[in-house]
């Protein structure tokens, strides 16, 4: 039904001030009035909905832990007992705002939350205000980004505020109209009545709120009612950021707070020695500080370029790193040595295959960095940070400073993958500003960020199926890996703390290890181990964690299955998959893209599926590995095979923005297709030679497919499912399977070219290397 189909006066959606009797229905929840000056509303949430799966396949049936809670359930029913505590605000220009305790990192949330507020509201999407919320350690788990969780946990609450709002803007209208509420309409921020009268929600922001707390019980739109969920909508924030008017940490005008950098260690976690000119390097033009600290030597100037001056100049005697003389050959013998075993043979027919998939860097677009004013009794932060609470937390102790003395600013991020899920920055720029006494705006230096950030840990991926006649009798999959830092937690202390003990933080790994892998086929008995070795490295919770490996390893794994079995790849998944809402993903992929279709030597198509937070994701893909296309001439890179063509389906239940959906997938086949062809840290001697993007090879255009379809799947559960990691892991499988198919020989080690080095290492003393001055030499 279109919007003019429907009828004029729809019947009002009702609001109660008193609590409702039991047996509330499936769409009436729980919400307050708070007392304020205008009109403020929250939610009061009771048990999350589940997503239910689709009809089961046939075949040996396996049972799978993530069918009956997964890592984003456990998040979101954390989350809920806080849901009351964030609020709508109506305003009397006729804005409402809502403080997000999520971070933007260029996601696209803002936007998608926004959407929910409009919707429920019926104003519109333009006068809808979402920022930031700072550190609120009230909201215990209910402020962390992360595990594609925010639109899942968040639907239902905002829009419970949003329809409380709502009906109390239409009380308090009906008062001023002097009509029934059942006659009133409100559309586009604008009340009116049967006779015309009408009257905007700025005019009833005050009139409609509340002098004390109450409670009371509210219908949400039905879906068949929705005009702006599920809609394809711009980003709201989408002008700000093309213009430069929108505010990233850098961009925010501290009063004193100058540029600084730091000097760093030319090895992995070096620390300082000592320093022989710091009286020179302080008369340096522009320096007004240098000082040693815990990760390296401070500098602060009055620009950035100074700071960088100096940071060159610095004379530095370092101590070794943890990761003293290591390398990506030492670090494959330590996994190996960590493996766990698959146990004996089977006595059938059997496929076996050990993957190495490499250090990959976590670093975002926009690099590392923090405001810092730190005083003797208190403590201002502002910074990008998916985890703020552990971040505020943290800053205190570090400090010795009251929680309460300390406030954390979250600012809008460029980038994250994971990335700012930790807090290096604005504790390095806390401990710099207690040190000098003085405000701070600390940037690390790109180089600073590849061979000093966050990494994705190095990991063997070893999995063994064994199958008989038509059927998969048993699926073993041992996934070791370099620990991967999980002490952000579930985004406070305690949970923060336990993945740092030397016990606690095998069990939480493994824990979250085991909620985030799913088995999508039946493949009888099957079972998945996690084994971690080796803290020296700081890593992090790049994009899908763990689930890119581990589904890559997989999917090669089904292909040669198929292979042995006698059977296509693309039929042999849809035999195998468990539900109906899986196999139509994976039907979608294979009719657009034409699977099956003849192709010269030396190309080929892949196919892949992953499912994960109660959504499903399909990729196909076209790959050229013919030697004119790898062997192309390209500067200081290495070309490669070529994706040609990719296409996505995507199943995420309700996509509340399929425009923002489909540019999350747009950029989760950039890092699939990157991850598994070009994107990969080389190791030496305990550092990373990668100091730039100039030489981590991230996606290019020369190898960005020049044909690109994404299909958003039509609603199948009514709610929200994990958008944001869901596409990387099928896009890195996809591409490794094409690649296979195309070579004849299934590749083992990830990125496929990283063993040649295609660019001359840049020094790592100084630590920041000079800047390049031969730029226009390659205009073309």
């Amino acid at each position: 039904m279109t919007r003019d189909d429907r009828p004029a006066r729809p019947p009002a959606r009702t609001t109660r001030s008193e609590s409702p009797a039991p047996g509330i229905g499936r769409r009436r929840f729980l919400g307050y009035v708070l007392a304020a000056p205008t009109l403020v509303t929250a939610a009061e949430i009771g048990r999350a909905p589940k997503a239910t799966a689709g009809t089961a396949a046939a075949g040996i049936p396996s049972a799978d832990i993530t069918e009956l809670v997964d890592l984003n359930d456990v998040m979101t029913a954390a989350a809920l007992p806080t849901s009351n505590l964030i609020k709508v605000v109506v305003h009397t220009d006729g804005t409402v705002s809502f403080a997000m305790p999520r971070a933007e990192v260029g996601q696209g949330i803002t936007t998608s939350t926004a959407m929910l507020i409009a919707e429920e509201m019926d104003v519109p999407l333009d006068k809808v205000r979402v920022t930031p919320a700072d550190a609120r350690p009230e909201l215990v788990f209910n402020q962390l980004t992360g595990a594609s969780n925010t639109t899942i946990s968040t639907f239902t609450p905002v829009r419970v505020a949003a329809a409380v709002a709502r009906g109390r803007l239409l009380d308090a209208a009906a008062i001023e109209l002097g009509a029934a509420v059942t006659d009133l309409t409100l559309k586009a921020g604008v009340v009116t009545d049967l006779v015309g009268g009408s009257i905007g929600i700025g005019a009833l922001a005050e009139k409609a709120a509340s002098v004390e707390s109450r409670h009371v019980s509210v219908d949400l739109k039905e879906r068949r009612d929705f005009t702006v969920i599920g809609t394809p909508r711009s980003r709201i924030d989408a002008l700000d950021a093309v213009t430069g008017r929108k505010k990233f940490a850098m961009d925010l005008n501290v009063p004193d707070a100058r540029p600084t950098m730091v000097c760093r260690p030319p090895t992995i976690n070096g620390k300082v020695g000592s320093v022989t000119n710091l009286a020179q390097v302080r008369a340096m033009p522009g320096i007004t500080d240098v000082a040693v600290i815990s990760t390296g030597v401070a500098v602060r100037a009055q620009t950035f370029g100074q700071c960088i001056d100096a940071v060159r100049a610095l004379k530095v005697s370092w101590k070794p790193g943890s990761a003293e003389g290591k390398s990506d050959e030492s670090v494959r013998k330590q996994l190996r040595a960590a493996e766990l075993s698959l146990g004996l043979p089977p006595v059938t027919p059997s496929v076996e295959a050990s993957f190495t998939f490499h250090f990959r860097s976590n670093s975002a677009l926009e690099t590392n960095c923090a405001i810092a004013d730190v005083r003797s009794d208190r403590a201002e932060i502002w910074s990008g940070l998916k985890a703020p609470i552990v971040a505020q937390q943290a800053i205190a102790a570090k400090l010795g400073l009251p929680l309460h003395a300390v406030t954390v600013h979250v600012t809008e991020g460029g980038g994250s993958f994971g990335r700012k899920l930790f807090h290096d920055a604005a504790l390095e720029a806390a401990e710099i500003s207690r040190e000098i006494g003085k405000p701070v705006k600390l940037m690390w230096h790109r180089a600073d960020d590849s061979r000093q950030g966050r990494t994705h840990p190095m990991a063997i991926s070893r999995v063994r199926a064994a199958y008989l006649g038509d059927s998969v009798l048993s699926y073993k999959q041992r996934h070791t890996s370099v620990a991967t830092d999980l002490g952000h937690g579930l985004g406070e202390v305690f949970t923060a703390l336990a993945a740092k003990l030397p016990v606690g933080d095998i069990g939480f790994s493994e824990t979250f290890f085991q909620l985030s892998q799913s088995m999508p086929y039946h493949f009888g008995a099957h079972s998945r181990l996690l084994a971690e070795t080796d803290k020296s490295f700081n890593t992090g919770s790049m994009r899908g964690v763990y689930s890119p490996d581990v589904t890559c390893a997989r999917e090669l794994i089904v292909d040669r299955l198929a292979s042995k079995m006698g059977k296509d790849p693309y039929r042999f998944r849809h035999d195998f998959l468990r539900d109906d809402r899986s196999r139509a993903a994976l039907d979608k992929v294979a009719e657009a893209g034409n699977w099956g279709r003849a192709m010269p030597d030396g190309t080929a198509q892949g196919i892949a599926f992953h499912s994960e937070y109660h959504a499903v994701s399909a990729v196909l893909v076209e790959i050229d590995c013919r030697p004119e296309t790898v062997n192309r001439p390209i500067r200081d890179g290495v070309a490669g095979p070529r994706v040609t063509k990719a296409v996505i389906a995507v199943d995420v239940g309700l996509a509340v923005n399929p425009r923002g959906l489909e540019a999350q997938m747009m950029g989760c086949l950039m890092d699939g297709i990157a991850q598994t062809l070009t994107a990969g840290l080389h190791l030496r001697d305990g550092y990373f030679l990668e100091a730039s993007w100039d030489n981590y090879f991230y996606t290019r255009q020369w190898n960005t497919p020049p044909e690109l379809e994404i299909i958003v799947m039509p609603t199948t559960t009514g709610e929200p499912g994990g958008a944001g990691e869901l596409g990387v892991a099928a896009s890195m499988a996809a591409v490794a399977c094409a690649y296979g198919r195309a070579t004849g020989t299934m590749p083992t080690s990830f990125p496929i070219n990283h063993s040649t080095l295609s660019f001359s290492p840049k020094p790592t003393v100084p630590p920041i290397p000079a800047s390049p001055t031969d730029g226009l030499e390659h205009v073309r």
